[in-house]
């Protein structure tokens, strides 16, 4: 009993469908062998007739031989008409449930995917809001003095030798200007120039313990895909009068990577699958590596509304598409869509 393998639905559905295939193989040469019986035993019932009255035992076989050729001829039509159209019938009873099984099997792993990346960039998200409350942080901005700014460089080097997600943290004054980073000696991120930046200019018009976040792109610095998370950071003296801004610069690349590529399927199936996590249309994350590039399919704009699956014709295959959308975690919530997509044999 150890030694026999669990079939998919999919596979006992195919069994089916060559038992079939096998029976009406049979039925044909059933029909054959019937066809040339028949012959023979029109044949027979001629010959007899020519013989007359020393033909007449022979004329009672050949009739006899004609009468079974007809109730062979029933029961193979019978076979054909209930039997096989019974077992058609349960392929396709085999196979819709299939597919059900594997679109929601499927969604289920989409959503713990997205979960896993909104459990991720909540984390994030706290961070910020922590780090910007830190005293190196705010004194760099309120003095702007070398002794100010190389205690928060220090600072900002233990925090990022403790949490390695994170690849710099930038400190900018309220001009978008970066006064100091936490990896001066690897990223040249001092002396640049942040306030045309989306996420700066949303920062600045937030106020108290928000917090904003850009969307995945390439960083021209540090030559990956990343994600900017960023903080108001205020005079300890005046809550209410915001000095300067926070930001972390996060390794999308590597958390996006590992979700995608670890996602819980078994070689063959990963073998006709991809998995992407998108913004909106541009995918952000994808097991063939195809960042940020536009994703298309018929049907899209409805399955993005909810958390299911579709069957349709994706790159010239029948595939399943299975979806789910950003649910958030805590206060977070990256609005961001997850997909499976599989190629199905039928």
């Amino acid at each position: 009993m150890q030694n026999i393998k669990n079939y998919t639905l999919e596979e006992l559905a195919e069994f089916v469908e060559e038992i079939v295939r096998e029976i009406n193989a049979a039925i044909e040469e059933i029909d054959d062998i019937n066809n040339e019986t028949h012959t023979l035993a029109i044949n027979a019932l001629i010959e007899s007739s020519k013989a007359g009255e020393s033909g007449r035992t022979f004329a009672v076989v050949a009739q006899r031989m004609n009468d079974l050729n007809k109730k062979i001829e029933s029961i193979t039509e019978k076979i054909k008409n209930d039997t096989v159209t019974t077992i058609s019938n349960l392929v396709g009873v085999v196979k819709s449930h299939a597919t059900n099984i594997r679109g929601i099997r499927l969604a289920d792993l989409a959503l713990t995917n997205i979960d896993l990346i909104d459990r991720s960039l909540y984390e994030r998200s706290c961070d910020i809001r922590w780090w910007s409350r830190d005293s190196s942080v705010v004194n760099a901005l309120l003095k702007k003095d070398s002794l100010s700014i190389e205690t928060c460089i220090e600072r900002l080097t233990v925090i990022l030798e403790a949490y390695t997600v994170y690849h710099d943290l930038l400190v900018c004054d309220l001009e978008g200007n970066v006064i100091c980073n936490g990896k001066p000696y690897k990223y040249s991120f001092r002396g640049k120039n942040y306030k045309d930046a989306a996420w700066f200019k949303e920062i600045k018009g937030k106020k108290g313990n928000e917090y904003v976040y850009s969307s995945v792109h390439k960083s021209e610095i540090i030559g990956e895909f990343v994600m900017i998370f960023a903080s108001l950071v205020y005079d300890e003296m005046d809550t209410n009068k915001p000095i300067g801004v926070l930001a972390s610069i996060f390794k999308w690349g590597d958390l996006a990577h590992s979700i995608v590529n670890n996602t819980p399927l078994n070689n063959d199936e990963k073998r006709s699958a991809r998995i992407c996590i998108t913004d909106k249309d541009l995918i952000i994350a994808d097991t063939e590596g195809r960042i940020l590039e536009k994703i298309e399919f018929e049907g899209k704009d409805d399955l993005f509304t909810k958390k299911g699956f579709i069957i349709t014709t994706y790159n010239g295959k029948m595939s399943c598409i299975a979806h789910a959308l950003s649910q958030g975690y805590e206060t977070y919530s990256s609005g961001f869509h997850s997909l499976i997509i599989q190629h199905i044999k039928y």
